[in-house]
């Protein structure tokens, strides 16, 4: 398990597209090796983001809910709390 991945389950308010996205940014990056994207991992590695992306939110829509919320924020949310903001960045 990637340690980095932050649970989406459970967040209040939801977990947004880009939130989702960025989770399967970084799982896609651990799994390939690939760091940064180069014209020749370009187009395989944003297809694996999409497909991870797409089977994430199908996943979280079909779960039930948390009983607690997660442990973290994910990261895009721990940005706007030290801002002073209460709502996930968008």
């Amino acid at each position: 398990m990637c340690r980095n991945i932050t649970m989406l389950r459970g967040l209040d308010p939801g977990a947004t597209t880009e939130e989702i996205e960025a989770a399967a940014r970084q799982y896609v990056r651990k799994v390939s090796g690939v760091q940064s994207v180069s014209a020749a991992t370009a187009e395989p590695f944003e297809a694996a983001v999409r497909v991870i992306a797409d089977a994430t939110t199908r996943l979280l829509a079909a779960l039930p809910p948390r009983k607690q919320p997660p442990p973290t924020l994910p990261p895009l949310r721990r940005i706007n709390v030290s801002r002073g903001a209460t709502t996930p960045a968008r």
